[in-house]
C-alpha cells in the first residue's frame, strides 16, 4: 500500500493538491510539500469557472472561510469586448439555455430575434452582469435558491464528473493569497511543509523517482511524486524526459504582460465578470478583486513585441498604470504527452496550459487532482489506472484547445493580419467538420467535442452567436411551429432580470459588508 506523496512545488497547484489529498485520505496518506523559498506564483489575479465550487465544498469550506482572506469576488461569466466589432460586447454566462417545445431558446432567437442582444434575451445572468449585481442577497441567499450549495444539507461531496446542474457563478481571487490560505489549511491537517531548494531529482534503476535532494533538508523520499513546478516541469519534463506536445500551431498566443492595478472599488464598483477585450495581437484580461484589478495582455510574439505589448496595456489601463511594475510572462502552450509517468504525476502548468482565455488553469488543476484520487495506485502500480488517468487529462486539455480555437476562428473581427490569420490557421482534427454542421444546426451535446473538458453545448452556442463571424441558421422546423411560448419565455427572462436587478445588491455592496 502506498503511504506517502511528495509534492514538489507550492503555489496554487501544489497547495490545492495537498489540501485535496488530505480531504480525501486524511491521515491514511502522508503528504509532504517541498517548496522553494524563492519561486513566486505567476498569478496576478486568478479567474475560475463554476466547477471550482465543488473543490471548496470537497474541502468542507464555506465562502466566508476563504473569500475575505483572498480578496475574492464573484464571476457570473466572461464579458467579451471588441471581438465582433469595436464597441460591441456580449457575455458567456454560467447558465444553461432554457428549452421551449423541444428547441433551446437560442434556436428560437435565431428564428425571430427579440432584440440585438441575444445574450440578454436568452440568458438571465447577462443582465445581472451588466448591472454589476451580486448573485447573492445581503443575507447571503442565492438568487436561484434551488442551486445554493452554501445552504448545506448535502450528504456527500461531489466531483466534476457528477455535475448535474449549472451553478451560476465562479470566483476571482488573488492566487498567492489562496495558496497561503491552503498552506494553512493543509498544515493544520498534517501536511509536512519543507521550505527548501530542490537541487536534484534522483532516479532509481528503473527510471522511477527515488527521492528529491534538497539544499538544507537532505533527501525527501516518497512513493508517489507530484510535479507542481510550473512551466519548468522539473520532475516530469526534465528528470523523466516526458515529451511536450505544443498547441502553438492552433493557438499562437505565447506571451503575456501583466499589471496589478490599485482601484477605488467603492467609486468604480465591481463587475461580477472577467472581461476579455480583443486587441491588435491578442486580448486583455480584466479581473476585478476586492482590493485591485488584475489585468494583462495575452499576445502572440510573432505579431507583437514585449515592449509594444506593455505600451498597449498601459494605454488601456490609463493613468492608474503609471509607476506600476509590469510582469512579463512567456507561456508554454500545450500539454505533456502524458501527465502521469512511472511514479510521477504532473499537476498545473507542468501538466499543460491552454492560454487563459476561458479561465481554465484552476480547472485543469482540479481535474488532475480529482482524477488522481479516482485512479490512486497501490503497490502494484496498475498500468491501466495510469492509462485511464492520462486519457482523461489529455481529453480535457485537447477539448479546451478546440473550444478556444473556436473563439478566434468564429470572431468577426478581421481588421489586421493577426485577426485575418486567425481565420485560416490550422485547426484541431474534427473541428472543421463540426463548424460546418453548426452553420445549419447550433451545437448540442451530440455535436461538440465528445469527451469531458468542462464546457457544455450552451458555451459553444454563446460564443458562436456572440462572435458573429460564422453565419448561423435557425432549424427550418421552427418556420412551421407556433413561437408564442418561446416569445413568452424571452419576455419572462426580461421580467425576471428586471426584478432581480432591482432587488439584488451591487457586488461592491455585498463584499463591503464582509470586509
Amino acid at each position: 500500500m502506498l503511504r506517502s506523496v511528495v509534492i514538489v512545488g507550492g503555489g496554487t497547484a501544489g497547495w490545492m493538491s495537498a489540501a485535496y489529498l488530505k480531504a480525501a485520505f486524511a491521515d491514511r496518506i502522508e503528504v509532504t510539500v517541498v517548496e522553494s523559498p524563492r519561486v513566486s506564483t505567476i498569478g496576478v489575479g486568478e479567474a475560475t469557472f463554476s466547477t471550482v465550487q465543488q473543490f471548496f465544498d470537497y474541502l468542507g469550506l464555506r465562502e466566508s472561510d476563504w473569500m475575505p482572506r483572498c480578496n475574492a469576488t464573484y464571476k457570473l461569466g466572461i464579458r467579451f469586448e471588441n471581438w465582433r466589432a469595436k464597441g460591441h460586447h456580449f457575455y458567456h454566462p454560467f447558465e444553461r439555455l432554457r428549452v421551449v417545445d423541444g428547441f433551446p431558446l437560442s434556436d428560437w432567437w435565431l428564428h425571430e430575434p427579440a432584440s440585438d442582444r441575444f445574450d440578454k434575451d436568452v440568458f438571465l445572468v447577462s443582465s445581472l452582469a451588466d448591472a454589476k449585481k451580486s448573485p447573492r442577497f445581503l443575507d447571503h441567499r442565492l438568487f436561484e435558491p434551488e442551486l445554493d450549495l452554501e445552504s448545506g444539507g448535502r450528504m456527500y461531496r461531489t466531483t466534476l464528473s457528477e455535475q448535474s446542474t449549472q451553478f451560476p457563478y465562479a470566483y476571482h481571487f488573488d492566487a498567492a493569497l489562496l495558496a497561503d490560505f491552503l498552506t494553512e489549511y493543509g498544515t493544520d491537517r498534517g501536511v509536512h511543509h519543507v521550505v527548501d531548494h530542490v537541487e536534484e531529482v534522483v532516479l532509481d534503476d528503473r527510471g522511477w523517482i527515488s527521492h528529491v535532494r534538497t539544499r538544507e533538508h537532505g533527501d525527501v523520499r516518497g512513493d508517489l511524486f507530484l510535479d507542481c513546478t510550473g512551466f519548468r516541469g522539473l520532475l516530469l519534463g526534465k528528470a523523466l524526459g516526458e515529451p511536450f506536445e505544443s498547441y502553438q500551431d492552433t493557438l499562437p498566443n505565447d506571451s503575456a504582460v501583466a499589471l496589478r492595478v490599485p482601484v477605488d472599488v467603492e467609486t468604480k464598483g465591481l463587475r461580477p465578470c472577467t472581461t476579455a477585450t480583443a486587441m491588435d495581437a491578442g486580448w486583455i484580461w480584466t479581473i476585478p478583486l476586492f482590493d485591485r484589478i488584475g489585468t494583462g495582455y495575452v499576445y502572440a510574439s510573432d505579431y507583437c513585441s514585449p515592449e509594444d505589448a506593455e505600451r498597449a496595456l498601459r494605454e488601456f489601463v490609463g493613468p492608474e498604470a503609471d509607476g506600476l511594475e509590469a510582469n512579463h510572462i512567456r507561456m508554454r502552450i500545450g500539454r505533456s504527452r502524458d501527465s502521469w509517468v512511472n511514479n510521477c504525476v504532473a499537476v498545473g502548468l507542468s501538466s499543460g496550459f491552454v492560454e487563459p482565455l476561458e479561465s481554465t488553469g484552476i480547472f485543469f488543476i482540479q481535474n488532475n487532482i480529482e482524477n488522481l484520487v479516482k485512479h490512486f495506485p497501490d503497490q502494484r502500480w496498475s498500468p491501466q489506472l495510469r492509462t485511464s488517468f492520462n486519457r482523461a487529462v489529455n481529453h480535457a486539455m485537447d477539448g479546451v484547445r478546440e473550444f478556444l480555437v473556436l473563439h478566434y476562428r468564429a470572431a468577426a473581427r478581421a481588421d489586421n493580419e493577426y485577426w485575418r490569420d486567425a481565420k485560416t490557421r490550422v485547426i484541431p482534427d474534427g473541428l472543421g467538420e463540426r463548424l460546418e454542421q453548426w452553420r445549419t444546426k447550433l451545437p448540442d451535446a451530440e455535436s461538440i467535442y465528445p469527451h469531458y473538458h468542462g464546457f457544455e453545448a450552451y458555451s459553444y452556442v454563446s460564443m458562436l452567436m456572440g462572435l458573429g463571424g460564422i453565419p448561423l441558421a435557425a432549424p427550418p422546423a421552427l418556420a412551421h411551429m407556433d413561437d408564442t411560448s418561446a416569445r413568452e419565455e424571452m419576455r419572462l427572462i426580461q421580467h425576471q432580470a428586471k426584478d432581480l436587478v432591482g432587488r439584488l445588491p451591487s457586488q461592491y455592496e455585498y463584499f463591503a459588508q464582509s470586509h
